[in-house]
Parts: structure tokens; C-alpha cells; sequence
């Protein structure tokens, strides 16, 4: 139970790491600057270095709870975003965006009672061999995506990020200790699909409105790592929890819609400087 406690703790810092790096970064995006500009502006780096420690956290996260559950608290974040904006901000809150804002805290909670106390297990060789080969996969085309759509890189960057967090969950069942860590392949295609995930977002912000593109990374961000974690990694419902679970999730995802498209998610981009 305290191992089950201190993970969600966990969670749910990275989120609100993660809401406040997304405020950063798209403020940063949204002056217009090119991928190589950002990697020098100041705002950009504190978000990245804010991204860095939630993401450390949300390992310490999937130690102890099933992926469906962590990914969702870490989508939470957008609600950080949106009353960010309306605190320090002093953006107006669409009563639409307060309701949804809510609606995901009640949702977040269902979810953790679905899922509970689950510590990573040993995954096949097979699985760790399609999660290496789908970070090669991913980092080609980020690589060479600068004519497509925002939203194909939001896509894009889900994907990338799901699979880091696919692998993050897998590498939880392997042998513990740093130098062990290192002999892990798997531990080098969690840095890949970040790395593609990373540019991917970039990219996205630079060309996109970040409502939209926030939207559709966080979408992804839930529905893959949940999908696969229940089928593949071994993460499991508690049960007769299924109905909470899907509708759950589906409250995660509409309440993520609104706040992606409301003024306080999205005005923190238009801030002068």
C-alpha cells in the first residue's frame, strides 16, 4: 500500500512537471522559432529540464502501477496547464474547461482503484525485440518529417512517447541496478523513442496550434500504452472494474479534449515577452 501511494505520488508530480513544461515550451513555439532556435531559447531548455525530472518520476510511477493508470494521471496535466493559466495567469476558465477539469480528477481516481498496486513482471524476448525495432522505426520517420501536417507529427510524437513509456514499463521487470540497466538494449530504445518524440513535439508546436497538437499527443499517449500494457505487458483490471475502466478512459479522453481546446491551455502561448 505505501509502495502503491508513493508511486501515485509520483504520478502525479510528473504531471504537474509536465503541465508546466508544456506552458513553457509552447510559449517558446509559439514566437515562431525554428527546431534549432528552440534548443537555444531559455524557456524551451527549463521545460525540457522539467520534462527530464517528470519523466524520471513516471519511472518511479511504473515500478508500482499498471501503464493505463499511470499515462492517464500524466494527462492530467493539461488540467495543470489550464488552471496555471487562470492562477498565475490570470486567464479566464470556460466554465467548460472547469467542469472538465474535474470531470478528469474524478476519472483519475476511478482509474488508480482499477488498476491498484501492480509491480512490473519479466517481459518475453519477443516483446523487448518489437519494442527495439519500433524505435528504430519511429526515429526514421521523425527524422525526415518536416513536410508533414502538425497533426501528423503530434501523431507521431504520441507514438514515440508511448513506446518510451511501453519500454520504461517493460525495462521495470528486468534486472535492477545502473550497471545492469546499461547492458539493456531496451534501456538505449527508451532514449530513442524520447529523442523522436522530443523533435517530433517540436516540430509540431512550431507549425501547429498547440491545442490541436496537444490533443491528439495525449490521446495517443493514453489509448497505446493502455492497449498494449493490458495485452502484452501483463498489466491487469481488477476484477468486475472493466465498466470503470472504459468509461473511465473515455472521461480522460473528452475532459483532455476540452482543456486542449480551452483559452487557459492554450493562452499561455500568445504571452508577451
Amino acid at each position: 500500500m505505501i509502495a502503491f501511494a508513493w508511486s501515485l505520488a509520483a504520478a502525479v508530480a510528473a504531471a504537474v512537471l509536465y503541465g508546466t513544461s508544456s506552458v513553457l515550451q509552447a510559449h517558446a513555439a509559439g514566437r515562431g522559432a525554428a527546431v534549432a532556435d528552440l534548443l537555444r531559447h531559455p524557456a524551451y531548455l527549463l521545460g525540457l529540464l522539467f520534462d527530464g525530472v517528470a519523466w524520471l518520476l513516471s519511472l518511479l510511477a511504473l515500478r508500482h502501477l499498471p501503464l493505463f493508470v499511470v499515462q492517464s494521471v500524466l494527462a492530467g496535466s493539461l488540467a495543470v496547464t489550464a488552471v496555471l493559466g487562470f492562477v498565475v495567469l490570470r486567464v479566464p476558465l470556460r466554465r467548460s474547461a472547469a467542469v472538465a477539469v474535474g470531470v478528469l480528477v474524478t476519472a483519475l481516481v476511478v482509474l488508480a482503484g482499477c488498476g491498484g498496486h501492480q509491480p512490473a513482471t519479466t517481459t518475453s524476448g519477443a516483446v523487448r525485440l518489437g519494442l527495439l525495432v519500433g524505435a528504430v522505426a519511429l526515429l526514421v520517420p521523425a527524422a525526415l518529417a518536416r513536410g508533414t501536417e502538425p497533426l501528423g507529427l503530434a501523431l507521431l510524437a504520441g507514438l514515440a512517447y508511448s513506446g518510451a513509456a511501453l519500454g520504461a514499463r517493460a525495462l521495470q521487470g528486468q534486472a535492477t541496478g545502473l550497471v545492469r540497466l546499461l547492458e539493456q538494449p531496451l534501456a538505449y530504445a527508451v532514449l530513442l523513442y524520447g529523442a523522436a518524440g522530443t523533435y517530433a513535439y517540436a516540430q509540431a508546436l512550431e507549425r501547429g496550434e498547440v491545442t490541436a497538437v496537444t490533443a491528439t499527443l495525449w490521446s495517443v499517449e493514453v489509448v497505446v500504452p493502455a492497449v498494449v500494457g493490458l495485452s502484452v505487458l501483463g498489466d491487469t483490471v481488477r476484477s468486475g472494474w472493466w465498466p470503470a475502466l472504459a468509461l473511465s478512459l473515455v472521461a480522460v479522453l473528452g475532459a483532455t479534449l476540452v482543456l486542449s481546446r480551452s483559452e487557459g491551455a492554450n493562452a499561455p502561448v500568445h504571452a508577451t515577452t
